[in-house]
Parts: structure tokens; sequence; C-alpha cells
């Protein structure tokens, strides 16, 4: 429609505008479906001034419907509905404020749009309110608040609210912590299609969290939202093929999940997509793959990722050989407490492997990951013990350690305890005893 044919806004009441652009927007009342009618006709209806027209005018500038997109005159004709109390506006100019969309982001604003439009009833307004309550985003964060907004948005059956409350429930924000009361919620709105709803949900059932463990609706609930692409769904899924619960066990598929939920940024599916890669497991062995899957949980935190990965750099597996990288993303994990990472800090520190030889800290990280149960790391402090090496020398708690290594299944311990044996370090010399542990015998009742 060329600016010369088009109608003069008077020659229709806005209503009459209005009406006649909802017959074209949604195909009813005798007339086709045609987006480009229904902005048109929307627009003769805002000339008037009209709020329901400059609303839904605005909503097609913002979604590019018969119109070419444009924020900006979106955000404008949302303000112009909104200054006359079109809660629907109040609600839509809140959407641009929290995303920045056509105007400054702002979210002080886009709360106190959203407030203007929730106490009228507007049930997605009253769902995005409680969100700024919950995370405090342009309001004091109240988790009370954000429980009462996501309640009236959830009595109203918006799907987000009912998830909002839900959520609520299950981690016990705003209200006493109650999985099933959570299960009923995340029900509610997965049912609506809402799919992190459906992959909470899915948790629920595997976890036998609110509801009774169910490992088939788990997989089914996983399934509905893997569908839409949900990282978190894909990563479940892949978890129940990988063990067969809720489905037969299936090592590719559990891969091919794993991969698709891993390249949309999850951090545990990085994980396990690159021990599938470097196993070879549902998927061919790809060091470099692996490697590069490892890097990317590991620079997203994940502590067995980064020893992982130092492990790759370290051997070059997948990667140029890097010790300095290698225990540098050891001492990552170590410093998350994790006692593989501290076990292998404490070996470069050992070796002088990527950092400055030294014997103190070494014994400092075997210690660490000894207290966490690491049979190498016990091991290798019984063997600073024994030559003091970064702590005073002490033949009997060095073999104090080897033997609980070598109870620990640590054959390098077994070894280091025959040794001792032989040549009477920290126990009376007994060659005996030696050649008896190494032949594969077990430990005596006393070295348990």
């Amino acid at each position: 429609m060329t600016e010369e044919n088009r109608p003069s806004a008077g020659a229709l009441s806005a209503g009459e505008w209005n009406a006649r652009g909802d017959g074209f927007y949604y195909g009813i009342g005798g007339a086709e479906q045609d987006y480009a009618q229904a902005a048109e006709c929307y627009r003769m209806a805002a000339e008037q001034n009209d709020p329901t027209g400059q609303c839904r005018y605005g909503s097609m500038l913002l979604k590019g419907q018969g119109v070419p997109q444009d924020d900006k005159r979106a955000a404008r004709y949302f303000t112009l509905a909104a200054d006359q109390g079109d809660v629907q506006a109040q609600n839509l100019l809140g959407d641009c404020f929290i995303s920045g969309r056509g105007v400054q982001q702002d979210d002080a604003l886009a709360a106190k749009c959203y407030k203007l439009a929730a106490d009228q009833g507007i049930a997605r307004a009253q769902n995005n309110l409680a969100q700024c309550y919950e995370f405090g985003r342009g309001v004091e964060r109240n988790e009370a608040e954000a429980v009462r907004y996501y309640r009236m948005a959830a009595d109203q059956g918006n799907a987000g609210g009912q998830y909002g409350l839900g959520s609520c429930y299950l981690h016990g924000q705003g209200v006493e912590k109650d999985p099933e009361k959570a299960a009923i919620f995340f029900t509610l709105a997965a049912d609506q299609g809402m799919t992190v709803a459906q992959s909470d949900l899915a948790g629920c059932f595997y976890n036998g969290e609110g509801v009774a463990q169910d490992y088939d609706e788990a997989a089914r609930y996983f399934t509905l939202a893997a569908e839409e692409g949900y990282a978190p769904a894909l990563f479940g899924l892949g978890m129940c093929y990988d063990l067969g619960h809720g489905v037969a066990q299936d090592d590719r598929k559990a891969a091919d999940c794993y991969r698709r939920a891993a390249d949309l940024g999850h951090v545990l599916a990085q994980f396990n997509y690159a021990s599938c890669c470097e196993t070879g497991q549902g998927t061919p062995k790809d060091a470099t793959a692996a490697a590069r899957y490892y890097r990317l949980a590991a620079d997203q935190g994940h502590a067995p990722a980064q020893n992982n990965y130092g492990n790759c750099c370290n051997s070059g597996y997948g990667v140029k050989q890097d010790t300095a990288a290698a225990a540098r993303y050891f001492r990552m994990a170590a410093d998350q407490g994790d006692a593989a990472g501290q076990y292998n800090l404490g070996i470069s520190y050992y070796l002088g492997s990527g950092v400055p030889r030294d014997y103190r800290q070494a014994a400092n990280c075997f210690r660490k990951a000894a207290e966490k149960g690491h049979a190498g790391a016990v091991n290798n402090l019984g063997v600073c013990y024994e030559n003091g090496e970064g702590t005073a020398r002490d033949e009997a708690r060095a073999v104090a350690c080897y033997r609980k290594a070598a109870g620990m299944g640590d054959p390098s311990a077994l070894e280091n305890l025959a040794e001792c044996y032989e040549k009477g370090r920290g126990v009376p010399r007994n060659p005996a005893e030696a050649r008896r542990l190494r032949a594969g015998g077990s430990l005596s009742p006393e070295e348990e």
C-alpha cells in the first residue's frame, strides 16, 4: 500500500480500524491473513491516538510482521500507549527496557513498567516482575515478593509463573522448601509446553525429588525438552542413554546428546563428550576433540576438566605439549579442592615441570590430595617423608604412607613398602617380607 492510496485515519473509528486489523492478523471475519494489511489498520488506529492500536502496531514493528522491523519505533508506540494506561503496552515497554530493545537498557524502568501492568492483573507482567524481585533486577531482591507475584501469575495459568513458583518451592526461596509442590507446578508448566519446566520436571522424576523416581517419565520429559534444543535436557537425555535409564542403553545416542548440549555451552556435557572422544565411547576416538571439549569445560570452571585438560597439555594429547599450561590448569583445579589437580600440581612442582622445582610446594599439594583419599598422593607424600623433600625426613611416616597407599591399591606404594623392608627403612629389615610383597602377597593385617 503506497502513501498515495492510503485511506485517511478518520475514514473509520479507531475501534473499527482495530477490528479490521484483527481480521487481517488472525484471518477471521472473512479476511485472509495478511500481516501488512493488519499493520496498516493498526497504524490508522494509532494515528487517532488509540492506545490499543498503538500497542498492536508497536508489536508488529517489534516483530517485523507486515512492516520492517524497527525496535525504536516500536518502543515509541508502546510508550504512547503505556502513558494512556494500556496494560499490555506497559508490559511490552518493560520488555524493551529489560532487554535494551529500542531504548537504553534500564532495569529500574523495566520493573516500574511491569509493576504498573502486574498490579492491574496482567499475568505476563506478574511473572516478569517476579523475576525482577527474584534476581534483584531494577528492584531490591525480595524472594517473598517474587513468590507473591509468581503465585498471581500461576493462578491465572501463566506457565512462566507456574515454573517460577515451582522453582521457589524446589529451592526453598521465599517459601518453605517443598519438592512435592515444586513438581506439581513444574507439571502444570510442562504440560503447557514450557521447555525449561519439562527439563526440570524430568530431573525431579530422575532423582525422585517430589515424585516417585521414574526413569521412564524422566526420559519422556527430557526428550520433549531436548527436541526444542534445550541444553540441560539434551544432557539429561544423554545420561539416560548412557546409563540405560528409561531408554535402551545406547552409547552412540548418549554421545550425540552430549555433543549437542556441549555445543550449546553446557559444561557437564562438554566434559562428558570429551570423555567419550577420549575413550571412544559412542564416537570414534579423537584426541583433538577430547582436548578441545575438556578446555571448553575447563574455561567454564569445571575442576575435573581443568585437571584433564592439564593432562592433555602435559602429555601433548590432542594439543601441542605445554607443561606451563598444564601446571596452570592443574592449579585451577587444585584451587577448587580437586584431589587429582592437587596431585598433578604436586608432581609439576616435584619435577619442576612447567613451574620451578619446589619440594615444599610439592609435599603440600600431595598432603592436600592425600587428605582427600588420593592413593597416588599418599604414596608420593611417603616419598617426600622418606627423602626429606619439602618436609622433615621421617622414614616411619613414609612407611605408614606406603602401607596406606598400598592398601588403597597403588602399585608403586607396594613396591616402595617392599623396598623399605628390604633395606630396613622405617621398619626392621626383613628381606623375606620384601620378596613376599613383590611376589604379589597381600598386606598383613598390621600393614593394612
